[in-house]
């Protein structure tokens, strides 16, 4: 038994494994307490079937009953603290999914699949001309990053060519470490979308920022405020948990070469159990989702008081043998894969088509172009960034 309350985040192996402590935990129980981060007390769920019912639980939400007493994840500005209004945020939660429908469309991103495959074609070539021979290339830099910024910025109508802005405002908003600095950040990243929603309302185009213009006509109560922040976090999340997870996979499928030949071999046939094992497997940060009880609630054998805190750890059931036979291999053939990467219920990630089409896109085609792409360093060298909320690491040098 563990008798210290143990503070997150754990330490762990690599990026491509999770701290051995989750496991630990999840047989003590699983539900246990924590201390954050920021040093304040918490549950952490590392159970199945305990962190998929906290998503499907209304008396669970991201809002608290009393904001300036929770406990807090981070410093970081995003998924760190309470969000919403408690009396409102269900019903303010439902009303945003049902605006954000229409711009995730299936046949939205249905159309933007042909044109992902043309942004990953340019980001292979530029992997090309930077190769040099016996200098490695750094596929995070420029494919990683890159081809996610593309297909937000294209989806959300945001100029490519500021990049570089919402870049940094990005990295310093998902800080850990910087104080204030983050919540700066993202004021400033606010600001920046509310400017350029103020420029769709001149010129509309067929983007997301121009739907949620024309939304605002139908909807005196979604503010210039909630659109520029609501808009901010599609950014943020559109890019950053896509790099990683593409950076992770190829990670995956590098450190066993076995792995690689088998997709070289059958791209078609591979591709989408490849995919789904990576967003499985993949757990680019060590903290987990925050949530708060509404109520006192009885979960995984212990009682969670109003107001306390919980942080779903989806890695950790991700990776929960009682759903998942073998759960610490990678198995590109698991039937079924019933995964909570994208959250579950009425949080299922609004955005998970358009991952699975850019990651789809990427394992489909990459080893296509690079049969012989291969790791020019082991994984233990590269450094896990976990300064940051959303974790990953800054570069990942290959060679072929």
């Amino acid at each position: 038994m563990i008798t210290d309350t143990p503070r997150l985040p754990f330490e762990r192996p690599n990026v491509l494994e999770i701290a051995p402590l989750f496991d630990v935990l999840r047989r003590q129980g699983p539900v246990v307490p924590v201390t954050t981060p920021a040093g304040d007390p918490a549950w952490l769920v590392t159970g199945f079937d305990e962190v998929r019912a906290v998503f499907t639980d209304p008396r669970f939400g991201r809002s608290h009953p009393a904001p300036e007493e929770a406990s807090t994840l981070s410093d970081a500005a995003v998924l760190s603290r309470p969000q919403g209004d408690h009396e409102t945020e269900h019903l303010e939660h439902a009303r945003m999914r049902k605006m954000l429908v229409p711009a995730f469309s299936a046949n939205r991103i249905r159309r933007l699949a042909g044109h992902v495959q043309e942004l990953a074609d340019g980001c292979y070539a530029e992997m090309e001309h930077a190769r040099r021979a016996g200098e490695p290339v750094d596929l995070h830099e420029l494919l990683s990053f890159p081809l996610p910024v593309l297909v937000i910025c294209e989806l959300l109508g945001v100029p490519y060519e500021d990049r570089d802005t919402f870049r940094v405002l990005s990295e310093r908003m998902g800080r850990m470490d910087i104080g204030s600095g983050a919540d700066a950040a993202l004021d400033e990243f606010a600001a920046y979308m509310g400017r350029l929603a103020a420029a769709k309302r001149r010129a509309p185009g067929q983007d997301v920022v121009s739907d949620l213009v024309r939304a605002q006509a139908d909807d005196p109560a979604f503010t210039d405020d909630d659109l520029a922040r609501l808009a901010a976090g599609l950014l943020f999340a559109g890019h950053e948990t896509t790099s990683n997870r593409i950076d992770l996979g190829v990670l995956y499928l590098l450190t066993d070469l076995a792995r690689r030949d088998a997709l070289v071999a059958d791209p078609e046939g591979r591709t989408h159990g490849v995919v789904e094992e990576i967003l499985r497997l993949s757990a680019p940060g060590g903290l987990g989702i925050l949530r708060y009880a509404h109520d006192d609630v009885e979960l995984g054998g212990v009682s969670v008081a109003r107001g306390d805190a919980v942080v779903l750890s989806l890695a950790a059931a991700n990776r929960d043998s009682a759903v998942f036979p073998h759960a610490g291999e990678f198995d590109p053939d698991r039937k079924p894969n019933s995964h909570l990467s994208f959250a579950f219920g009425g949080w299922f990630c609004i955005g998970a088509s358009l991952a699975r089409t850019e990651l789809r896109v990427v394992f489909g085609s990459l080893f296509r172009r690079f049969p012989g792409l291969r790791l020019a360093v082991g994984v233990d060298e590269l450094e896990v960034r976990t300064n940051r909320v959303t974790g990953g690491v800054d570069r990942v040098p290959v060679l072929w």
